[in-house]
């Protein structure tokens, strides 16, 4: 129970964690880039506002998530987990302290590797944080009037980078001869941080597959007029007020991604919830922001996003086990939007208003 609950802590975290930032997961990347593809005159999503916004949900989701997960599988000894006192610890606690201990020796000092690793991990997240932070102009602009794109700028020369930087890494070589075979010897050779073999090796191809399966899905109903049809059928919501609407719009998005991925989810209703907003005088971010932060709360099933693969691939966890903690975390976490739209979201992205840049965009559409 403890392995089940650690490894869906880990999963759940990064999902949750990636709510923090508009680059943080691919949904709000995809979202961001919608949004400005069709409503170029609004300036209201930025790094700075999604980050004022969001970072109160993730803290708060991220607390209950872990009552949720403490109570399913550890049960209610709340008190007793929170406890700062000093007690007489069982032989089971002792056991496992030590077990951790000697896993813990058994690293070692960093290598050469891991710290180049470690820089490159912040070196590659300040570049993301700083390519757009929108209360400044970031590096991307001087980029943009050249004509140049940067989505995955970063990520690929950092990546390139790895296949160029040496490292010594041992490696078996013979240095003689006998009638009863070969004697090896192991030295330190000068070779690339990272090899073609090696990437091979470790890569997780099932998950990229299973990313871009999501991809191709959602141009194929983007391109076959799927997302239009569905659109149509949500013509009916017009009698109700906004906040049921945005709340049918999460639930209704909360349950297709747990079977769909969630790029596939979210460029499929994003035209969708952008032609509905539109018709009915809603301001568009109402639906769209709280619907592209529920798609991530996809945590039921391993296809509904690349933390869930992991988990289910790592072999612990049961599909009823990620269904039974994941079905409270979704709840949990389509509550908690809700309620952050409708209170401070209001005033931050001045939802109450029919906003001028979506306006324009409607009046050229029926035209």
């Amino acid at each position: 129970m403890i392995c089940k609950c650690l490894s869906l802590s880990i999963s759940y975290a990064a999902t949750i964690g990636g709510l923090t930032t508009i680059i943080g997961t691919s949904t709000s990347l995809i979202f961001l880039e919608h949004f400005k593809n069709r409503y170029p005159d609004a300036e209201v999503v930025n790094f700075g506002t999604w980050f004022v916004f969001s970072l109160p949900i993730t803290v708060i989701v991220l607390f209950l998530t872990w009552v949720w997960l403490h109570w399913l599988f550890l049960g209610c000894n709340f008190r007793e987990t929170c406890s700062l006192s000093k007690k007489k610890k069982t032989r089971q606690e002792e056991l496992s302290e030590r077990r951790i201990q000697e896993e813990y020796e058994k690293l070692g000092k960093m290598s050469y590797q891991e710290k180049v690793t470690v820089v490159f991990f912040i070196l590659m997240t300040l570049l993301w944080f700083t390519r757009e932070p929108g209360f400044v102009p970031g590096w991307e602009s001087l980029f943009e009037k050249k004509g140049f794109r940067t989505d995955a700028t970063v990520s690929v020369f950092l990546g390139f980078l790895l296949f160029l930087i040496p490292s010594k890494k041992p490696q078996f070589t013979c240095f003689g001869k006998e009638e009863s075979g070969k004697d090896f010897q192991m030295q330190e050779a000068l070779s690339p941080m990272l090899t073609w073999q090696e990437f091979q090796k470790h890569m997780p191809w099932e998950i990229v597959v299973l990313v871009g399966g999501g991809y191709a899905l959602a141009a194929g109903c983007k391109t076959s007029g799927l997302s239009t049809w569905i659109g149509r059928q949500m013509e009916c919501l017009s009698s109700l007020p906004s906040w049921a609407v945005s709340l049918l719009a999460c639930i209704l998005v909360s349950a297709v991604t747990e079977f769909v991925s969630n790029p596939a989810t979210i460029t499929i209703f994003l035209p969708i919830l952008c032609s509905l907003s539109e018709a009915l005088h809603i301001n568009p971010l109402y639906t769209l922001i709280p619907v592209t932060m529920c798609i991530s709360f996809a945590v039921m099933l391993p296809v509904g996003n690349p933390p869930n693969a992991i988990v289910y691939n790592y072999g612990h966890c049961q599909i009823k086990d990620m269904v039974k903690a994941g079905l409270g975390v979704n709840i949990i976490g389509v509550g908690i939007i809700m309620v952050a739209i409708n209170t401070w979201g209001i005033s931050l992205f001045q939802l109450n208003t029919f906003p001028d840049w979506a306006m324009v965009h409607n009046s050229t559409q029926h035209l």
